[in-house]
């Protein structure tokens, strides 16, 4: 619940409203007007959340039933959730704070402290678990989370300083460039509840599929989002400004090169993820989670909702990149129009599957997100390129083309790669199960890299510029 919070008010309202308008100020050299909307917008937003957070902690029983009806079949478990949901509650207050520096911090082109505050908040997580996890249970794995928040605030802090000095807390609610901001950012919030309600869907159907299924597809989901988190998400912040500059400069053609290339990069790098997770679903999940009471059955499970998860990866990471170019044009109605149809059909194939292909499972509930993360992407960037009269999209489908080549060759060397290891050393120990692993991962990616380098992509060129940098 404090995560919904976060994607509401953080990913929805600072991509959509505040860094569009913010941009556009500080692209006209107009510093006074920047400042006076955005002291206003984090003057509210920080009330906002003080008042949300009394409000979930005092309601949070109520709340609970919401996102696992499960919970209710048991007392103990039920009153667990609702003490962890008040306890974590108080860590949306920092992440809140983090994700409004970060918007400034990024729209000045700074994205060092940004990148390293979610770093720390999992650090935080990390050092719950270890030195608090013993003595506390899972009470000390909340405790890490509220200190990760806090963390991840802190290191933003003092590039903060040097870039918000305009900064005060100041409520102007009839300044232009604030109430654009909010007439921007209400479309974006509205698609993204849309989109946590989904969510809200598939824990509910996964918790009265059996015991075990809302943690396999977590786990599943979690491992999906590695490689959108880490390298989609990377991409789409840094060209978020790029993009809002060139709009607000009129630079159209400007655009259409930075968002083909960023969407080039993202199908390159996350289609071989795609691919990756499927040829080694199986050993991937062994390496990362059969310890204590996860078992090889756990195991099977959670690679078997994966795989099919694993599609989603390129339909998400690419919706990324396409929501922000229409961010940039500030336009957050599509993206909204789009995302409530393809939410309407997750719903759908995820009862169908329910109560006409059981023998899925949660297989099922994964298949659907990925269906609909692929029609989102592809009503997106129709309707972009409709808007722009046209987004260079044969560069974009070549690239696509030659990705999914050189990924399937990529695949298969990895799973060979990984048999001949199983069969010569085992997989009993964690190091056996780290060697197989970590070396059809390898063998992976220099035949990725052979391939695209034979078929003469131009999106090598420029992935090393960026190791390079």
């Amino acid at each position: 619940m404090p995560d919904v919070m976060f994607y509401l008010l953080v990913g929805g309202a600072l991509s959509s409203g505040f860094m569009p308008v913010f941009t556009q100020y500080i692209a006209k050299e107009d510093d006074d007007n920047a400042w006076r909307a955005a002291n206003t917008f984090i003057t509210v937003a920080i009330i906002f959340i003080i008042i949300f957070n009394i409000l979930g902690i005092t309601f949070a029983k109520f709340l609970v039933p919401l996102v696992a009806v499960g919970s209710l079949n048991s007392k103990e478990m039920f009153e667990l959730t609702v003490k962890l949901t008040r306890i974590m509650f108080t860590a949306v207050t920092f992440t809140v704070l983090a994700g409004l520096t970060r918007g400034i911090l990024n729209s000045y082109n700074i994205f060092t402290s940004p990148s390293v505050g979610p770093v720390l908040y999992n650090v935080g997580m990390i050092l719950g678990a270890a030195l608090l996890g013993n003595r506390f249970g899972i009470f000390g794995l909340a405790a890490g989370v509220i200190f990760g928040a806090l963390l991840n605030f802190l290191v933003q802090v003092p590039d903060f300083l040097k870039v918000g000095k305009r900064f005060r807390f100041q409520l102007d609610l009839k300044h232009e460039g604030y109430k654009r901001m909010l007439q921007l950012m209400g479309p974006a919030i509205i698609g993204l509840s849309i989109s946590q309600l989904n969510l809200v869907v598939n824990q509910n159907i996964a918790s009265v599929l059996g015991e075990g299924s809302i943690t396999a597809l977590r786990y599943a989901n979690r491992l999906m989002l590695l490689p959108l988190g880490i390298f989609a998400m990377g991409i789409a912040t840094t060209i978020f400004p790029s993009l809002n500059m060139h709009i607000a400069r009129g630079e159209y053609d400007k655009f259409k090169e930075t968002f083909s290339l960023g969407m080039r990069m993202v199908m390159f790098i996350t289609i071989p993820s795609a691919i990756g997770m499927i040829a080694l679903n199986v050993p991937i999940i062994r390496l990362l989670f059969k310890t204590g009471k996860f078992g090889e059955q756990d195991v099977l499970v959670t690679a078997y909702a994966l795989a099919f998860y694993s599609f989603a990866v390129v339909g998400q990471s690419a919706v990324q990149i396409s929501t922000r170019g229409f961010y940039s044009l500030q336009d957050t109605k599509t993206p909204v129009k789009v995302g409530a149809l393809t939410v309407l059909v997750n719903i759908l194939l995820n009862l169908m599957f329910v109560m006409f292909f059981k023998q899925l499972a949660i297989g099922g509930i994964a298949l659907s997100y990925s269906i609909s993360s692929i029609l989102n992407m592809i009503l997106l960037q129709r309707g972009l390129s409709k808007k722009l009269n046209g987004l260079k999209e044969k560069e974009i489908i070549i690239s696509t083309v030659k990705s999914i080549g050189a990924s399937i060759v990529m695949g298969i060397a990895a799973l060979v790669t990984y048999k001949f290891l199983e069969y010569n050393f085992g997989i009993e120990s964690k190091l056996m199960q780290l060697i197989g692993v970590g070396g059809a991962v390898f063998i992976g990616i220099v035949v990725y890299a052979l391939v695209a380098v034979i078929l003469k992509m131009d999106e090598v060129k420029f992935m090393l510029k960026m190791v390079k940098k």
